[in-house]
């Protein structure tokens, strides 16, 4: 295994970990607390990435199936995630923790195997292996958020938000083309707060757009678990200004967001 996939693969299995942790000792009853993601449970967070999981080592083994099985899926409407977890809703308690632990492992396994550079297929454009395990960390990291709100838990910051903050970033022009609006040509400055009080930075230093603040927050407001008016990131230019309000890490529909708090509104 090259020294990337085995820290991209140390870090998926250790925000598995948290969620393991976060459902231990949860009655069947407890699963279908809602979440703060309107009209679902814990256990369509963990459907969802239980699917997501098999889609993505399936796009791993046998590509041309996958491609298939997505198309058909977005046929449908690109509402389908909220389809699959309809689907999966009766689904037994047991059931449904086994095939997240099963669907996980086997893409654990899977992605430790293989060439890091090398590309498979998505529901949007192609990618790495490499970044195809990142973004499973971003999920299970936001999933987790969802569900860690739900119980009142608080997780720790750790280095693993540079893997969510590099996919937020990435995906900046996604989050315009996703709301059939044109991206901005003007570069965007971030710098970050990392955790362990380091700076984390991407984008020319002398670009006139700019996001600063803690790595924390910029992480819940690219993954649309917080509203951008409960932190305190900087933004700075009209460009980022506009992008962070609609900033969308994740592929899909357009997200709603989370409503403002009521002082903001």
């Amino acid at each position: 295994m090259s020294g990337l996939m085995s820290q991209l693969v140390t870090d998926l299995a250790a925000e598995t970990e948290i969620i393991e942790h976060m459902l231990a000792g949860l009655s069947d009853a407890d699963w279908d607390r809602p979440t703060p993601a309107e009209g679902w449970a814990i256990r369509d967070q963990i459907s969802h990435l239980a699917y997501f999981d098999q889609a993505a080592a399936l796009a791993m083994s046998d590509p041309e199936r996958f491609k298939a099985e997505a198309a058909e899926q977005i046929a449908g409407g690109m509402d389908f995630p909220d389809r699959i977890a309809v689907e999966c809703r009766s689904m037994p308690v047991p059931e449904l923790h086994a095939w997240f632990r099963r669907a996980r492992l086997d893409l654990i396994t899977q992605a430790g195997e293989r060439d890091p550079k090398e590309r498979v297929p998505w529901y949007g454009p192609a990618m790495s292996i490499a970044s195809s395990v990142t973004a499973r960390i971003m999920e299970t990291w936001a999933h987790g958020q969802d569900i860690a709100d739900t119980l009142g838990v608080t997780r720790p910051a750790t280095e693993r938000l540079k893997h969510v903050a590099h996919i937020g970033i990435g995906a900046r022009a996604y989050s315009y083309r996703v709301r059939k609006l044109e991206a901005p040509e003007e570069p965007v400055r971030v710098e970050l707060t990392a955790p362990d009080g380091s700076l984390w930075t991407w984008g020319p230093e002398d670009a006139e757009n700019r996001v600063t603040g803690d790595a924390l927050e910029f992480c819940l407001v690219v993954t649309q678990r917080r509203n951008l008016a409960e932190t305190q990131l900087v933004r700075t230019g009209p460009v980022a200004e506009q992008w962070m309000a609609i900033a969308q890490a994740f592929a899909g529909a357009a997200g709603p967001g989370r409503p403002a708090p009521a002082a903001a509104r």
